[in-house]
């Protein structure tokens, strides 16, 4: 993992100093903190949200717009082709790679986003797993497609019984990914996952901020939010995602709003009734990832509002 297991003064915990962390569910405010913030200590933006680093999405994952990126520099948004897999590790691996880069040398670095591992795996560090040849991961995603999560949760089973144990029989995704793992190691996930790496970040320097927004302030965000997404032009780029005639057990596939609005496409459903799908999707998901937080994210964690003014020491 690039910058990751380097050896000497800048390895492990530690490599980046008075970093801040924004994390909250979707259209908490969570941006517009990052980027006052950023401008207030002379900062920098990387993104921590798994769907805002697929290109295409421009609107539709409420990525920064032109302003934003010109008031403050962002690292990556929109730098991942929908059809790659991206991953937890993929994700640290590029963050290793912009402090390789020096980008935080001079810059404060603000990790803002919505996906908790990722803010687990910057913090804490992660477990480093196996490359997975394209023969394995090609015949595995096959079996998926031609057998389903169930059959391949039996198989599973029979191979690493302590694996299957934790998931469900119907996660086609971390099935197949516990089986390519498997295959291609000849251990089993759960052995790679206890050998966790370093934190990329110092956490005695670094601020910890959790939005805890008004529920009803930000379903009525959501609401909102998604109309104007449809009016930037978020059915355009659904139309382009879908032309790119990808596997739709992609993670990008899944981005709130494409299925949705695929469906009204094809017309399988009306485009109102698509719209309330996706509107009650997101409102869903913010309500598991506030959840998440809650239960997950410890007392080193301040609970902020989204609109607070936040003064730190430097």
């Amino acid at each position: 993992m690039s910058g990751i297991g380097n050896s000497g003064e800048e390895a492990g915990s530690g490599r980046v100093k008075n970093a801040i962390l924004i994390a909250g569910p979707t259209a908490s405010g969570k941006s517009a903190l990052a980027l006052a913030l950023a401008e207030k200590y002379g900062g920098v933006i990387a993104n921590t949200d798994s769907m805002q680093g697929y290109s295409i999405l421009d609107v539709l994952t409420a990525r920064p717009g032109v302003e934003e990126l010109r008031r403050v520099p962002h690292h990556l948004y929109g730098h991942v082709h929908p059809s790659v897999a991206y991953s937890t590790g993929k994700w640290l691996r590029d963050v290793g790679k912009l402090i390789d880069a020096g980008t935080f040398v001079l810059q404060r670095p603000v990790f803002v986003g919505g996906t908790g591992l990722y803010f687990r795996a910057l913090s804490e560090g992660i477990s480093e797993m196996p490359e997975i040849p394209s023969h394995v991961r090609d015949r595995w995603r096959y079996e998926l497609n031609e057998q389903g999560a169930p059959r391949l949760h039996r198989i599973l089973m029979q191979e690493d019984a302590a694996a299957a144990m934790k998931l469900r029989a119907s996660d086609g995704q971390r099935i197949v990914r516990a089986l390519e793992v498997l295959e291609a190691s000849g251990r089993s996930i759960l052995s790679w996952q206890a050998e966790r790496g370093m934190p990329l970040i110092d956490r005695d320097s670094a601020h910890f901020f959790v939005i805890e927004p008004d529920r009803e302030a930000l379903v009525e965000r959501i609401e909102a939010r998604f109309d104007t997404m449809l009016e930037r032009g978020a059915l355009d780029e659904v139309r382009q995602l879908t032309a790119l005639g990808l596997d739709p057990a992609l993670p990008a596939m899944k981005a709130i709003g494409v299925p949705e609005l695929q469906a009204a496409i094809a017309g399988e459903i009306e485009f109102a009734q698509a719209i309330q799908r996706a509107k009650a999707a997101t409102r869903q998901y913010a309500k598991r990832q506030a959840t998440w937080f809650r239960h997950q994210l410890d007392e080193r964690w301040q609970r902020v509002q989204p609109t607070e003014s936040l003064d730190l020491t430097i």
